[in-house]
């Protein structure tokens, strides 16, 4: 080849991108035991479906409405939501719900701090299945049969509860006709049913922290109230936080007691959201503001369980 003769360049082809391999089809095995779950889930879905979603959105549509069941529905569009805002009645249950909700969910984990780390200590084992089963009894129960039976045990003449406080001196106390009685009545029965989930969360708990830790605070001089504080509770946190979401919702909702304790009295001090729901739709026959007092507790809920998760990123510590 001279200098003047160039070079020919061959033009490299580009090969042809191999096919991908078809997905391996599944056998069927695999296409057996899909169906089998699916299955296995399909009453769980229906049921979530049909008792929770359904309703959901069927309170939601129906609290746009005026409807007495008897008249066809007649669209309010925002009244009802209007005339929830402006009356008393239902602003004085929301507070009250609140005021319940705080000091029953703080004594209810309370109490079940405090008795599932007595019963963690050192105890014979039989003697520790027995506290456990005593203190979730009370959860079995319907709330209206405790209630009333907490009712007679809370009356002024001739309830126990008078009874036994008149043996320290203690003066008959209006329990269930005082405005500042009858809401600590009303927690204090609610509590003693309650405690005992949280109770069973918090043994659960203790029981998956390593005793090594423990043993560690201990070399490094931690006893007693310090070591619960410094290495108890913070291992603790991921349990309290899911006794505290259950708590919190359930407290919200809390219609048995004071409905059977003291019918929403006196006056409205112990009146619930959930009463109002049930006086409104089942006794006045307002379906469509008490579908929008429903709403604005399931938006109150949903907010205070957010709030919670929210501010859980600083104070819940995972191993």
């Amino acid at each position: 080849m001279t200098d003047t003769q160039t070079p020919r360049i061959q033009a490299v082809r580009p090969r042809a991108a191999t096919p991908a391999a078809p997905p391996p089809k599944a056998s069927a095995r695999d296409r057996g035991t899909r169906l089998l779950a699916a299955l296995f889930l399909a009453p769980t879905v229906v049921g979530i479906v049909v008792f929770t979603v359904v309703p959901i959105a069927g309170s939601i549509v129906l609290s746009l409405f005026h409807w007495n069941v008897i008249d066809d529905p007649e669209f309010a569009g925002a009244a009802n939501y209007r005339e929830v805002f402006t009356d008393s009645t239902v602003l004085v249950s929301f507070r009250n719900t609140l005021v319940f909700m705080v000091l029953a969910v703080a004594l209810q984990l309370l109490i079940a701090l405090v008795l599932a780390l007595a019963v963690n200590g050192r105890m014979p084992m039989w003697l520790r299945s027995v506290f456990r089963s005593a203190f979730f009894f009370p959860l079995v129960l319907s709330a209206a049969s405790i209630s009333v039976v907490m009712k007679y045990l809370f009356n002024q003449d001739f309830g126990v509860v008078n009874w036994l406080l008149g043996l320290v001196g203690i003066a008959p106390v209006p329990w269930l006709t005082s405005e500042n009685a009858a809401m600590t009545a009303v927690v204090l029965v609610y509590v003693w049913q309650q405690f005992g989930f949280s109770f069973l969360l918090f043994v659960g708990g203790l029981n998956n922290i390593p005793k090594e830790i423990h043993e560690a605070a201990s070399l490094d001089g931690a006893t007693g109230l310090r070591k619960h504080l410094s290495v108890t509770l913070p291992l603790l946190s991921p349990t309290l936080l899911v006794a505290s979401v259950v708590g919190i919702i359930n407290a919200l909702q809390v219609f048995e007691q004071p409905y059977v304790l003291t019918n929403g009295g006196p006056g409205d001090a112990t009146r619930t959201v959930v009463m109002v729901i049930y006086e409104s739709a089942f006794e006045q026959l307002r379906f469509g503001e008490a579908s929008a007092v429903g709403v604005l507790l399931f938006v109150l809920i949903m907010a205070v369980t957010a709030l919670q998760f929210r501010l859980s990123r600083r104070f819940v510590h995972y191993q």
